[in-house]
């Protein structure tokens, strides 16, 4: 049996009475692409921001490769080797492409108060390795011509990969995306999704909250589909285009392959 990455156990999270994730208990294997689908209000954001430190639960556990992560902070996990992009980006909109790259490693020497008086040498040789990995990361992603670029200033799909970027530079094991193919155009969409794909063959174990089923039902195995906070589907994209609860969950829209 494959190896267990991420885990949860009776997760749950409220808002007031409305039950946003209801006792999810479910298993990510290591070297998968697992698809987190539902319909909008299904609970998936939610699930993230429990996943990734966002917010705590009410009840239930976190488990990172056998460690209990349950409520700690984002750059802990990001130590740890969980990354995670959002639906929407958001990067320092006047700094370069490269620099937003660069500020993503944690424990610089030069975010110390004393860092940059007491160990120059250090700080250099570290930003110089730094700017050196970032830039790899950029060619890896595409975004190596667009290093000197004004974040801000690039498009909505750049954005993305400058996202998948950033996380790179924490060398994680797990990576869970947020919409990766929303606003953006089909051309960087392939590109995005094959750089998951090489990235994936290399050992990287994704979740992906995505809308686009053709993307999940092409390119994730296994899925798993919430609803009013529920699992009410796991498995492969053939038995999920014959499901009859995840397609009432969809409320009868079609699913296709």
């Amino acid at each position: 049996m494959a190896e267990t990455v991420l885990s949860t156990h009776r997760l749950s999270r409220s808002f007031g009475p409305f039950k946003a994730v209801d006792g999810v208990s479910l298993e990510i294997a290591r070297g998968t692409i697992t698809g987190l689908i539902g319909p909008n209000g299904a609970g998936k954001s939610t699930f993230f921001n429990l996943l990734t430190g966002a917010l705590a639960p009410d009840a239930g556990t976190v488990t990172l490769a056998g460690q209990d992560i349950t409520g700690l902070p984002p750059s802990r996990l990001f130590e740890l080797g969980m990354g995670r992009t959002f639906q929407i980006p958001r990067p320092f909109a006047r700094m370069s492409v490269l620099e937003n790259v660069m500020l993503a490693p944690t424990g610089q020497v030069g975010e110390t108060v004393w860092g940059p008086f007491l160990s120059r040498k250090q700080m250099r040789d570290q930003e110089r390795q730094i700017r050196d990995k970032a830039m790899e990361v950029l060619e890896f992603v595409t975004l190596g011509a667009l290093a000197d670029h004004p974040a801000g200033k690039i498009s909505g799909g750049q954005m993305k990969l400058l996202e998948l970027a950033r996380v790179l530079m924490g060398d994680p094991a797990l990576i869970l995306l947020d919409e990766p193919a929303a606003g953006v155009n089909p051309v960087l969409t392939e590109t995005l999704i094959g750089k998951i794909e090489e990235l994936n063959r290399q050992g990287t174990t994704f979740v992906i909250i995505e809308h686009d089923m053709d993307l999940v039902m092409r390119h994730c195995d296994p899925i798993i589909a919430l609803s009013e906070g529920r699992i009410v589907f796991q498995g492969s994209a053939d038995e999920a285009m014959t499901d009859a609860g995840l397609l009432d969950a969809y409320l009868g829209t079609p699913l296709h392959a």
